[in-house]
């Protein structure tokens, strides 16, 4: 691997940089460049949590044919800019899906350019169809912070199938292992999505060796096991009393969880385009933390915070998933999620089993959970019957107006 310093071009005639994770498409994409352009080809990985080593990456990439292979760890670059606002947020899209993709698309391909800009290559590539959300997300970063560079898509462009890759690549001597065509797997800090043969219809489920990490539930563990994480201004930082950077907390929680079976499911969503699209996932870590969050922000909230945020936050996540990330809006509603969390401090006990989440309880200083003032159907201390008759009335008020006006018709 090759270590870059200030913005010295080590290039010494025209070259092209790919984003390179090691899977099919970009694989191919390594040789296809090189004897389409007759161009040196530099490999980038921007590790944003993946499982492969970055050595067996470098040594794919050299095979390949690359000139040079860069390997960035943005795990943290990840967090930082991304995965904390998903957390304030409670961002599941659909109510299911805790966007384990597109955050990591904005932060690869801002390093990509960054590589790009400083080996002074002319064009840059990635491995996109032109099916999915992917290419939308790593077009508006390019386009946004390099658009003096030429982009290219061999995917895309010339519509190329996981078919014909495989036997381009077999056909020039590589290797292809068998799952890699059948499963597309992304794996990161924030989970894995799996697509394959069942995730191209709605009926059948992915069986359980599609999924790479996490234990059937069937078979995790009886006991089950809980958990304490403990939050400061609505953001983890431990986990049963042992205090941990960001990543490894949701490193340790990613391995915990999938030990017992949690995380799995299947999201139907809409895509950039406007198709329907079916997609498998794995993410034990983000299921937990927002689990936990939610149920915490429940407790020191006001019903108001906790409703306009939800509609923000669910448009949030909208955007970054369609690769919007750079609109200004989306610095606005950061805004308004930092300022919500101020008194999301607190610890919450977590239950797993057997694929199961249950929050167990929660505590925080900031509680509005007063007993002091009134035990929820029985007693009060700040009103009395006759105050408490009075308000029903007038909550009820506007509906009984309108009730009255229209049986008048």
């Amino acid at each position: 691997m090759h270590a870059l310093k200030g913005g010295c071009s080590i290039v010494g005639k025209m070259a092209i940089v790919l984003a390179f994770s090691g899977g099919l498409d970009t694989s191919f994409c390594v040789p296809y460049l090189r004897e389409k352009y007759t161009e040196e080809v530099f490999t980038v990985t921007v590790d944003t949590g993946a499982s492969v080593e970055k050595e067996v990456l470098q040594a794919c990439s050299r095979e390949l044919g690359a000139k040079e292979h860069f390997h960035i760890d943005a795990r943290t670059a990840l967090y930082e800019d991304h995965l904390k606002f998903l957390i304030m947020g409670n961002v599941l899209r659909g109510g299911v899906y805790p966007l384990c993709v597109g955050a990591e698309r904005v932060v690869q391909a801002r390093e990509v350019v960054r590589i790009a800009r400083q080996i002074g290559a002319r064009a840059i590539a990635h491995g996109s169809t032109g099916a999915g959300n992917d290419q939308f997300r790593f077009d508006s970063v390019i386009q946004l912070l390099a658009d003096d560079m030429d982009l290219i898509t061999p995917i895309r462009d010339e519509g190329l199938t996981r078919q014909y890759t495989t036997a381009f690549l077999h056909e020039r001597g590589f290797s292809v292992p068998e799952k890699t065509t059948q499963y597309s797997i992304n794996d990161g800090l924030w989970g894995i999505t799996i697509g394959g043969r069942e995730t191209l219809d709605t009926i059948d489920p992915l069986p359980d060796e599609a999924y790479p990490n996490t234990v059937p539930p069937s078979k995790a563990p009886n006991s089950g096991i809980t958990l304490h994480i403990q939050f400061e201004e609505g953001l983890p930082t431990a986990l049963d009393g042992h205090t941990m950077e960001p990543v490894q907390l949701i490193t340790e929680l990613a391995t915990i969880g999938a030990n017992h079976g949690i995380g799995r499911d299947i999201h139907v969503g809409d895509t950039i385009l406007g198709l329907k699209g079916r997609i498998g996932f794995e993410a034990p870590a983000p299921l937990i933390l927002i689990t936990a969050h939610r149920e915490l922000e429940k407790l020191v909230l006001t019903k108001w915070q906790r409703y306009h945020k939800d509609q923000l936050s669910d448009f949030y996540g909208m955007l970054l998933h369609e690769g919007q990330h750079f609109d200004p809006v989306m610095r606005d509603i950061e805004a308004f999620l930092i300022s919500s969390q101020h008194v999301v401090t607190g610890s919450v006990s977590v239950r797993l089993c057997k694929g199961m989440i249950a929050v167990q309880g929660c505590k925080s200083p900031y509680s509005m959970f007063d007993t002091g003032i009134a035990t929820y159907g029985e007693e009060t201390a700040l009103w009395d019957g006759r105050d408490a008759r009075s308000f029903c009335m007038l909550n009820g008020l506007q509906a009984y107006l309108a009730h009255k006006a229209r049986s008048k018709q």
